[in-house]
C-alpha cells in the first residue's frame, strides 16, 4: 500500500499500557530512539501488537514540530534529535528534511519559523511529535 505519509519509521514494541479506550505503545526506532504511540485498544487488537511486534510510526509532516534543542516540561513525549539536511520554502510554509539516527524525517512548518528559529541545512534540532499523531502499522 502506499501512502502519503512520508515520514514511516521502522521499529520494535517494547511496551503497550492499556487504558478503557486507549493506550500507549512504546517502540523502539532501528537507529536506537524510543517512541510512542497513543492509539485506541481496539487498534492494538486488529493489529496484534505485542512486546517484539515489528512496526512502523506514521507521521504526517504538518505533525512535526522542530525546537532548537531539546525541551523540558512539556508534554509532548516524542523529542528526536537531529540535523537539518535540506530546506524549501515558498510563500508560506516550509519543507524542513531532518536526518534522525536510523531515519529521515520531514516537517512541515511555516516559513516564518524557519526565519525566527534561524534553520539552514548543518543546523541541529529536535522534531517534536504528539504520541496522538503517531499512527501504527505492522511492518
Amino acid at each position: 500500500m502506499s501512502l502519503s505519509i512520508r515520514n514511516q519509521l521502522s521499529g520494535t514494541v517494547t511496551a503497550i499500557t492499556p487504558g478503557e479506550v486507549m493506550a500507549t505503545v512504546k517502540i523502539r526506532l532501528s537507529g536506537g530512539q524510543d517512541l510512542t504511540a497513543a492509539i485506541t485498544l481496539e487498534s492494538v487488537e486488529d493489529l496484534g501488537l505485542a512486546e517484539g511486534t515489528a512496526v512502523k510510526a506514521l507521521v504526517k509532516a504538518t505533525e512535526i514540530s522542530l525546537a532548537t534543542a531539546p525541551v523540558k516540561g512539556l508534554s509532548i513525549r516524542n523529542q528526536l534529535p537531529g540535523t537539518i539536511t535540506a530546506l524549501t520554502t515558498g510563500g508560506a510554509m516550509a519543507s524542513v528534511k531532518i536526518a534522525v539516527e536510523g531515519a529521515d524525517l520531514t516537517a512541515a512548518i511555516t516559513k516564518d519559523a524557519t526565519t525566527d528559529l534561524a534553520l539552514s541545512p548543518g543546523v541541529p534540532v529536535v522534531a517534536l511529535v504528539k504520541a496522538t499523531e503517531v499512527a501504527l502499522t505492522t511492518a
